[in-house]
């Protein structure tokens, strides 16, 4: 697991994670993309887990932005059943390349501009199990993951703040594994309507 987090106000979305990737066979480490955009509704989704599984998602969320009748509140509706039906296929993969079923999850988040209701919105999506549904949840303010290392301090969208949040997690998250789990740099995603900035705040 690595970081991801969002903050969340009706005219600005941010969405925070880091680059460190894995390779889940060799262990050899990588920068990785756990942030996209779909540009051209103001949309960004963003992952904590596994890349692949992420990469997937995003593909088919990519083809149904080109639809004629898309509105991010039906992908948002519809994505939550999009992640338990590839599960299973994603499940039988991790197996075969002799993945412990336990070490398998995702956390995702949509967010952007919502020209229905005039404001940003975001969802979180949480699987861990084929065997229970995938959990969706509206923010309403925003998330952190993971959240301990940030207890008791306010949330900012000061980019300085971000990044400083971001490294308290990284080293919370290394050391509670005992191993490197998030690191390489802080990507920072800053929606508004009609402008998405992606900035990278430095190294953690």
């Amino acid at each position: 697991m690595s970081i991801l987090n969002v903050l969340l106000r009706p005219d600005q979305l941010l969405v925070a994670v880091d680059t460190l990737a894995e390779d889940v066979i060799t262990g050899c480490p990588s920068v990785g993309a756990k942030m996209l955009l779909i540009p051209q509704h103001n949309l960004v989704l963003a992952c904590r887990g596994s890349a692949q599984f992420f990469l997937r998602i995003y593909e088919l969320c990519l083809q149904a932005s080109f639809r004629a009748d898309f509105t991010m509140e039906q992908l948002m509706a519809e994505l939550g059943l999009v992640v338990d039906q590839l599960w299973p296929n994603y499940e039988q993969a991790a197996v075969k390349a002799g993945l412990p079923l336990a070490a398998l999850g995702t956390e995702l988040v949509l967010g952007g501009w919502s020209p229905k209701n005039g404001r940003m919105m975001a969802t979180a999506y949480e699987k861990h199990s084929v065997a229970v549904p995938a959990v969706h949840q509206p923010l309403d303010g925003g998330l952190a993951s993971p959240g301990d290392p940030l207890r008791g301090r306010p949330d900012s969208f000061e980019l300085a703040h971000v990044l400083a949040a971001g490294r308290l997690q990284a080293a919370y998250l290394n050391e509670q594994t005992g191993r490197t789990m998030a690191g390489g740099r802080l990507l920072a995603a800053l929606l508004q309507h009609g402008k998405a900035t992606v900035s990278d705040l430095g190294a953690l």
